[in-house]
């Protein structure tokens, strides 16, 4: 099978798409956080959902533990399956922090930028790090915690198969966020951020402020009602916003 059959859904991009956008998921999570976003964004960009291993249909395989295996395993993916055509990228909470450096990565290797960059649910100043320490804790322990935090989804913590399912991925990726070091590095591209007003994971109210320092080409960030998941009541105006931007974007490179 080939890499893109591993990480990204679906496999392959709609041909008549003039766009390609790559979404990264929360800590924990796969594909299925983005199920409704291809009926949501505009036939011009095609959505491709990204699955990290030991989740989904990737379960059987080996889930990464530290962050830089991890990334250059999906900057790997990414290059090879990006084509002719402008991309984006989307990331939530742990998604962000992937899709940010993704960015500073493809700029460091001198290859395409992508046409917009969205982050959401993270900011790399003023936001909840977990620790290796409480990636350890007891599964009861673990499924407490997170709940306290907000940083799940309600329905998953009262669906014991479901749980079983989410926290060894879930495990892993708290290890390979404790590990992420902030460098302020600045992207190039442009770049836009959302949240939600009421993110318990936020730990300063003006957290995603400091976006703005990480590159001049800001678009600015939008924030709506709700906590971490946010993002689920207000897919349609998300989708909408960084469609209505991407769409501005390449439109004037292809101008």
């Amino acid at each position: 099978m080939s890499t893109a059959g591993h990480w990204f859904h679906p496999v392959e991009p709609s041909d008549e798409a003039e766009t390609r956008l790559f979404l990264l998921p929360h800590a924990g999570s796969g594909a299925i956080i983005y199920r409704d976003w291809a009926e949501l964004l505009p036939p011009t960009i095609a959505p491709q959902a990204v699955t990290l291993p030991g989740r989904h249909n990737r379960r059987e395989e080996e889930t990464f533990e530290k962050w830089d295996p991890l990334l250059d395993a999906l900057y790997e993916a990414v290059v090879a399956e990006i084509d002719d055509r402008p991309f984006a990228f989307f990331g939530h909470c742990l998604g962000a922090q992937l899709a940010y450096r993704l960015t500073v990565r493809l700029a460091e290797d001198g290859m395409p930028a992508p046409a917009l960059l969205g982050t959401s649910g993270w900011s790399p100043i003023g936001f909840f790090q977990p620790t290796e320490e409480q990636s350890r804790m007891p599964d009861p322990e673990l499924v407490e915690w997170i709940k306290k935090l907000g940083s799940f989804p309600a329905e998953v913590y009262d669906n014991p198969e479901m749980l079983a399912l989410v926290v060894p991925a879930l495990r892993a990726d708290l290890r390979v966020a404790a590990q992420y070091v902030d460098d302020g590095v600045t992207v190039d591209c442009p770049f836009v951020s959302y949240g939600g007003r009421s993110d318990p994971l936020q730990e300063t109210d003006d957290a995603m402020t400091h976006w703005k320092d990480r590159g001049e080409r800001y678009l600015g960030h939008r924030e709506f009602s709700g906590g971490h998941f946010y993002i689920d009541q207000h897919a349609a105006a998300v989708t909408a916003d960084f469609a209505r931007h991407l769409d501005r974007l390449t439109a004037s490179v292809s101008g």
